[in-house]
């Protein structure tokens, strides 16, 4: 189901700053994941981290941005997408700044997973506004291209931004960056062309309480494995393990919910009542689980890669960034034509060659061809992940944008977290199986979307 609009459409010339707001800011949420890997050994020689204090020094980010980019994506809808969204790049900037003054290792995790906050807050409500923007099908595809593109430009220039701060004044210049691109794109959204009407979808607490236990205990579970911490490994995993349960049983609760109240005090229970943190109905969306899967197969790809390389490049953090080139230029370059091409075609075939791609790339990375393994990896992320926003928005039922946003972003999040955990335990000891098990995921995944009927 496509989404609709109720409001008057907007003149076209009166979109273009706003959305370019909107792309700034994801530009700024995926520039704070990128532009800290080469910074990995500079900030291990400065706080005296371990792999396993570095991989939490990126997963603290992680594992509260996926948990809370489902809760955020309803709140976007409750609230306001524009609200969220605002606030959030005013939270992050600020944030930032206090992580580039990090006293140790540990306030840097901490603040990193408030970071992960501000950015679930930014992440679905950009969607919905670019829904707001571009109500019609063909015209939104495009702006998610341009919106792609223009943020995918972050992952592309991570490396290499990162290398130069990191060379000319330390790791600590890599959060500084933040602060002026907030205030930017706070100013380039200040116009009512991206406000969205606010929602009537109450918050499920408890069950996103659940989530960020369950990601949270899950991950720490996989880096105690990679450090050989076998007992703390186990204990995580059996938490973990719990947490999960609970939330089932939570969301099974939430769903019985959504039954009609017949008593004499149905008013009374309807106003307490809560939606579960997931929607049934983009659940029940055809082909939304095989999409889901499949971005969390690209993002754990990516993320796992850009975790990986820089350790085993051995090489300064300027030639890391310009070695890393070849895989994040196609993020960059790549976006514009895969708009076109699902526009003319769908996204289906867009997919299909992307995992490929990454497949692919990931047998020539363990294999060492470094150029062409991280090219084709970066043509397979630029083919695959506007593709799979254009399926997920149209999929979408009305009213749905943000949360829709929410989960698939929350998804991929959880991918690149298990990215990290997954690559830095055979980072040092096996570099090749760290750079193999991706590309075995996404050749699953689109194997999986191939036996799928079309959309």
């Amino acid at each position: 189901m496509t989404i609709t609009a109720t409001a008057t459409r907007a003149p076209a010339g009166s979109r273009t700053v706003p959305l370019l707001g909107v792309s700034l800011g994801y530009f700024m949420v995926l520039l704070d994941m990128t532009v800290l890997s080469v910074a990995e050994p500079d900030l291990a020689s400065s706080l005296h981290a371990s792999t396993a204090g570095l991989q939490w020094a990126t997963t603290s980010y992680t594992v509260v941005f996926a948990a809370l980019l489902l809760t955020s994506g309803a709140v976007a809808d409750r609230f306001g997408a524009h609200r969220m969204f605002r606030a959030g790049i005013a939270g992050f900037g600020a944030l930032s700044l206090l992580c580039a003054a990090a006293p140790g290792l540990w306030a840097l995790v901490a603040l990193r997973g408030l970071l992960g906050i501000a950015a679930a807050a930014c992440v679905p409500a950009s969607m919905a506004m670019i829904a707001r923007l571009y109500p019609d099908a063909p015209a939104r595809t495009r702006a998610l291209a341009t919106w792609a593109a223009v943020s995918g430009s972050a992952v592309a220039a991570g490396p290499v931004l990162g290398g130069l701060l990191v060379g000319a004044a330390g790791w600590r210049a890599v959060f500084v960056v933040n602060g002026p691109i907030a205030v930017a794109v706070l100013a380039l959204t200040a116009g009512a062309a991206v406000r969205v009407p606010r929602g009537t979808r109450r918050i499920n607490v408890r069950s996103q309480l659940a989530v960020c236990a369950t990601l949270g205990l899950a991950t720490d579970a996989l880096i105690a494995a990679g450090a050989r911490a076998w007992l703390h490994a186990a204990l995580s995993a059996a938490a973990a393990i719990a947490a999960a349960f609970t939330l089932v049983l939570l969301e099974r609760r939430s769903r019985m919910g959504d039954a009609p109240l017949e008593d004499g005090r149905g008013e009374a229970r309807e106003r307490r009542r809560v939606g579960p943190v997931v929607d049934p109905a983009l659940l029940r969306s055809r082909g939304m689980l095989v999409g889901l899967g499949v971005g969390a197969a690209v993002n754990f790809t990516l993320t796992g890669d850009l975790f990986v390389l820089p350790l085993t490049l051995h090489r300064g953090p300027v030639a890391t960034g310009l070695a890393i080139l070849p895989m994040t230029v196609p993020f960059v370059l790549g976006p514009p034509i895969t708009g076109r091409l699902v526009a003319r075609f769908g996204p289906r075939p867009p997919l299909l060659g992307g995992t490929a791609l990454l497949a692919a790339g990931a047998v020539l990375l363990a294999s060492h061809v470094l150029t062409v393994g991280l090219l084709l990896t970066g043509c397979g992320v630029a083919l695959a992940l506007p593709s799979l926003v254009a399926a997920v928005m149209a999929a979408a039922p009305d009213g749905t944008a943000g949360s829709a946003g929410g989960l698939l972003n929350a998804v991929r999040q959880c991918g690149a977290t298990l990215g990290v955990a997954v690559a830095g335990a055979f980072a040092t000891s096996h570099p090749s199986i760290a750079l193999l098990v991706p590309g075995v995921l996404c050749a699953a995944a689109g194997l999986a979307l191939a036996l799928t009927g079309r959309d």
